[in-house]
């Protein structure tokens, strides 16, 4: 089995990585390094089964292996990072699934469409069933995202009409683990950063707006799940596991054993305020459900993020020492 996963230097795409190569896939890993780290993938530099290939999906494709598995997890996911570029993020998700879908197409791939909880909105219905249509803003401060992951989904189900590809939709809640970029901003990289720095932890409008977390290897053996699977519709991949933010932040600041205080801000535009995945329909056809505790999970997160921010504060010393100026001294 080959894969193709685009994407896959991002946070979620590496992990799927290196779960494809433990299953015996080769992977082919593409990505343009514009939110996706090459960090995240040195570690498979020297597999042969592994080939990086650095490239825009929004762009036409060099000359590729043939795959059998599409994954495509391209796209900014964090809402600094996809406001950032919200041009390029609703790129990503419209012509480069298009070009991905063709490749599939072109190949006769099985092809899996990473959407998101973001496509139901500000949600009316708790919690949000794959049947819920959403209430989404086309034009609010979110909305290049979210649009951009509806319209994905829309493409890819009319391709798949088309064309007769073979298709999933994965429709994926938060989501952390080991990877996260430190300054993504997103709300479990932002406590553990802010607890881990002894900086006061930022809760948004009174926290009482609710999100649900998954473990980054929970999320990972759904996607493979729902992409050997025989169901075609979306489906929901998260924990139910619900916190209001304020329960959040005082949980990661006891994991950490941090006093730091919490310091309450406006609340964004457009920002959720509660979200709650139903997952028995991923019960149901995959068999799938969470297995890692958010407490367990958030230990091993916590001790990732603390190795990475001791990796670098030494950098910084090496830096200020090699920066010092040299001064001669007479000898006596």
């Amino acid at each position: 089995m080959r894969s193709l996963v685009a994407g896959g230097a991002g946070f979620v795409g590496s992990h799927l990585c290196d779960r494809l190569l433990a299953l015996g896939n080769e992977v082919i890993c593409v990505d343009d390094l514009s939110t996706g780290r090459s960090a995240n993938i040195v570690h498979l530099r020297f597999d042969p089964r592994f080939r990086f290939v650095e490239h825009d999906i929004v762009e036409p494709f060099p000359p590729l292996p043939w795959a059998d598995r599409i994954y495509h997890l391209a796209s900014p996911a964090s809402p600094p990072a996809y406001q950032r570029v919200p041009v390029q993020t609703l790129r990503v998700n419209s012509e480069g699934t298009r070009r991905l879908l063709e490749l599939a197409t072109a190949w006769g791939s099985r092809f899996l469409f990473a959407s998101t909880s973001e496509v139901y909105g500000d949600p009316l219905e708790h919690p949000q069933c794959e049947g819920y249509r959403g209430n989404v803003s086309t034009v609010g401060p979110r909305s290049m995202y979210d649009e951009a992951k509806r319209f994905g989904e829309a493409l890819t189900v009319a391709v798949a009409a088309e064309s007769g590809v073979e298709v999933r939709i994965a429709r994926i809640f938060n989501t952390y683990g080991p990877r996260m970029d430190p300054d993504d901003g997103r709300v479990v990289s932002n406590f553990v950063v802010q607890a881990l720095r002894g900086e006061a932890l930022t809760v948004y409008g009174e926290g009482s707006q609710t999100r649900s977390f998954q473990y980054v290897d929970d999320l990972v053996s759904g996607l493979v799940a729902l992409m050997e699977s025989a169901y075609t519709g979306p489906v929901n991949l998260g924990n139910p596991t619900e916190f209001t933010m304020l329960e959040f932040a005082e949980l990661v600041r006891r994991l950490v054993g941090s006093s730091s205080p919490i310091e309450f801000r406006p609340l964004p535009g457009d920002d959720p305020k509660q979200r709650r995945p139903d997952i028995s329909l991923a019960a149901e056809v995959l068999g799938w459900g969470p297995r890692i505790s958010v407490e367990d999970g958030l230990g091993r997160t916590i001790e990732a993020f603390r190795s990475l921010l001791a990796q670098e504060l030494d950098l910084m010393d090496a830096h200020s020492v090699a920066s010092r100026p040299f001064v001669a001294v007479a000898a006596r």
